[in-house]
């Protein structure tokens, strides 16, 4: 048995069904798979993965191992994590770090643990293995070749370091890719986040204030989501375009300020810290309903919540429910955590089919351009479109092809 630490061995058959019910529907990740069994491509690698262990993330897990890597891993979110998949993927020969509810000093144990194998590649989420190698571990950077990033928070992160000149190997940004960005960020997250809404507080969200902040892709995924099932939706932004954007799909645009008092439900996705305030929470009707869908759990202002509370319950399953001192009740769900995977099961399964073949391809790149430079790089056009192709190809669809004559008309620039 590989090395590991997880909760419990013994609920390893469950966590095997899981897989297998997912796997079922990554034909993306299954046809890769199976085009590069023969050349065995990771052989002598290992790969050090900080990843929402779930049965999706499992299939990735054991895609790499099947293409010949040694594979260690560790749950990117403390309640992300499901204890059923790691066992089953330690019975698959995976190192795993990780376990439901670990605090943050077990969490970097465990980011510890996965680095001290010496991997090869790094897939990450949310840029903590790379900058925790960076912070102290940079004698294990000697032996990195490279990695991807799958989310906006952990791009933002890497363009940081890049721009303080401190990146020590390349890293891929499959979250900047099309076939990332405009089905996972949008259809992905939009049901997930309802998903988990729904499944945790089983209330209507016809009819009710639904306050989102931040419109980037996920923001519209989940406003569009929320809207068809009869929400009325409210868009916070700090940036003009995308304010502009929301108001032009039908939204109504706040300030925070001005959305306190009138949202039933508010969730946050904007990748930034202390989005919703004390001076927000101070404003807010009595039962909002309060639920992250970014990174990490900073966007809502936790230690506010507490200072103004006077007393805390846990009134259903990963709902928390605050008392004010005047009596009103605001309730946090998942902790402030990503509420789509900490109270539900993440994205829908054909959606992490298209961003683990992102994920797997780009580490595939890295390991076949050894010279790539010590940057945030994208991902290469031709590796974008062929899964998007893949996809197509699964479900029997044929694309249009361009005639020579229209070829020719496209690249000229004579009438």
């Amino acid at each position: 048995m590989p090395e590991s630490r997880i909760a419990r061995p013994d609920l390893a058959p469950e966590g095997h069904r899981k897989i297998t019910w997912a796997w079922s529907a990554m034909p993306v990740l299954r046809l890769i798979q199976e085009r590069s069994r023969a050349r065995r491509p990771l052989s002598g690698i290992t790969v050090g993965a900080c990843l929402h262990l779930e049965a999706k993330t499992a299939c990735l897990l054991k895609a790499l191992k099947d293409l010949g890597a040694t594979v260690a891993a560790t749950g990117s979110n403390p309640l992300s994590t499901q204890n059923d998949v790691c066992a089953a993927l330690v019975e698959e020969g995976i190192s795993v770090f990780s376990r439901r509810g670990m605090d943050s000093s077990e969490y970097r144990e465990n980011l510890s643990a996965v680095l001290s194998l010496r991997p090869n590649l790094l897939i990450d989420d949310g840029a903590d293995l790379v900058a925790l190698v960076h912070e102290t571990m940079p004698h294990v950077a000697e032996g990195i070749l490279g990695g991807c990033e799958e989310t906006t928070t952990g791009i933002k992160r890497l363009r940081a370091m890049e721009k303080d000149g401190v990146l020590k190997f390349p890293m891929i940004a499959v979250n900047d890719a099309y076939s990332k960005f405009l089905f996972d960020n949008r259809y992905g997250t939009g049901q997930s986040v309802m998903d988990g809404l729904m499944r945790t507080t089983n209330v209507l969200l016809a009819g009710k204030s639904f306050v989102v902040a931040g419109y980037g892709w996920c923001g519209r995924g989940i406003a569009t989501r929320a809207a068809g099932l009869g929400a009325r939706v409210t868009v916070v932004e700090a940036d003009p375009h995308r304010a502009l954007e929301a108001l032009m799909d039908g939204r109504d645009v706040r300030s925070m300020e001005e959305a306190a008092p009138i949202g039933d439900f508010f969730v946050t996705a904007t990748g930034n810290i202390r989005v919703i305030r004390k001076e927000h929470l101070e404003r807010m009707k009595d039962g909002a309903i309060l639920a992250n869908a970014g990174h990490f759990n900073v966007e809502i202002d936790i230690p506010a919540l507490e200072e103004l509370s006077v007393s805390r319950e846990e009134t259903r399953a990963n709902i928390e429910t605050y008392t004010l001192a005047d009596g009103r009740r605001l309730h946090l769900l998942a902790e402030g955590r990503l509420v789509n995977l900490a109270a539900a099961d993440g994205h829908p399964i054909e959606i992490m089919d298209l961003s683990f073949a992102l994920q797997l391809l780009s580490s595939l790149y890295v390991l076949d351009h050894p010279s790539l430079p010590a940057k945030v790089l994208p991902v290469p056009g031709d590796l974008d479109s062929s899964v998007a192709e893949l996809k197509l190809e699964s479900l029997g669809i044929r694309l249009e092809v361009l005639t020579e004559e229209q070829k020719a008309y496209l690249e000229s620039w004579k009438e």
